[in-house]
């Protein structure tokens, strides 16, 4: 007896992701759930350098700025709540000092350029078509950082609107890095502060707009583009709220297992996967805590641990247990 529908998927035939790979991963919080994941197994990455960005518009402001050098002035930051924050940024870059946040600022921007310029991998998880538009300069926002809701108005972006932003940060990606493979995805977590009705058109919005660009035709910029169903695979594989956590909008760790099990059938080799478990290993005894740290036993298992890590390094000088 089947009880689960399953969404079918392929193991790509080339640009798989390996120990010499280099991912940048931005979007949505879903993008810190799978970049957890490259993290522990010691893959080089780059996550979210200027926090959270749930819609597209906020994505290709980013890229767009990073590839094209700009830096950040005085007059792109503003003072609220006794922090210094930026409208195109999370607040996790805020500061005390307008000359910090702006230092904060400038640095993500010059990291995100090199790991555009360098990546094998570029991972695009989209949350959200709602956008926020400050009302004062008519500028859409990636982060309304508390400012009071009355001077923003709400908007959802049209599907030609997604479409079009997608294609320009594709456009804008292939002007410097031509053989990334860009992954796109749409996020399964549920914005139901926008309401249940809009939650739904709002991802509709998204996979409508991402399938546009996916299937457009005689479009070189768009080969090496791909979609991976991490909404879809939420929604129909794992159709149940045992799967999501307390507040009944995240998935919980157990869906996030799944479906990044689901991500390394995909975008992964044998090989790969046979190398995670020996990190695994490694991991699993790094963070070891022993009943007595002093015996014999425990510093035995130290020795085999450091033998088994020093071992992976020699082969992969990438992998960084530091």
């Amino acid at each position: 007896m089947n009880l689960q529908t399953k969404i079918p998927l392929a193991k790509q035939s080339n640009n798989l992701i390996d120990y010499n790979t280099n991912a940048l991963l931005i979007g949505s919080c879903f993008v810190e759930n799978m970049g957890s994941k490259l993290s522990y197994f010691k893959f080089q990455n780059l996550q979210n350098p200027f926090g959270i960005l749930f819609q597209p518009k906020a994505i290709e402001v980013l890229i767009s700025k990073a590839i094209h050098q700009k830096r950040y002035l005085e007059t792109d930051v503003f003072f609220h709540n006794e922090r210094w924050h930026c409208f195109e940024a999370h607040s996790k870059l805020s500061a005390l000092t307008k000359e910090k946040l702006l230092f904060n600022l400038n640095k993500q921007l010059d990291l995100t350029a090199s790991y555009l310029n360098h990546a094998t991998h570029i991972v695009i998880t989209l949350g959200t078509a709602w956008v926020y538009r400050f009302l004062e300069t008519n500028q859409l926002v990636a982060n309304c950082h508390k400012v009071p809701q009355k001077q923003f108005g709400k908007e959802l972006l049209s599907v030609e609107d997604i479409s079009e932003s997608l294609q320009a940060i594709v456009n804008l990606v292939r002007s410097v890095n031509s053989k990334a493979a860009i992954i796109f995805t749409v996020s399964p977590v549920r914005h139901l502060k926008d309401g249940f009705i809009e939650n739904t058109q709002s991802k509709s919005h998204l996979i409508t707009a991402l399938h546009q660009l996916l299937n457009s035709k005689g479009l070189i910029v768009n080969h090496n583009c791909f979609y991976f169903p991490s909404y879809e695979i939420m929604m129909d594989e794992l159709r149940d709220y045992r799967f999501y956590a307390e507040d009944m909008v995240h998935p919980n760790q157990i869906a996030i297992n799944y479906i990044w099990e689901l991500f390394q059938s995909v975008w992964m080799s044998d090989e790969t996967l046979k190398l995670m478990n020996q990190v695994d290993v490694v991991q699993k005894g790094l963070q070891h805590k022993p009943f007595n740290p002093d015996s014999d036993a425990h510093k035995k298992f130290l020795q085999k641990v450091e033998a088994q890590k020093m071992q992976l390094q020699t082969k992969f000088p990438n992998i960084n247990f530091t």
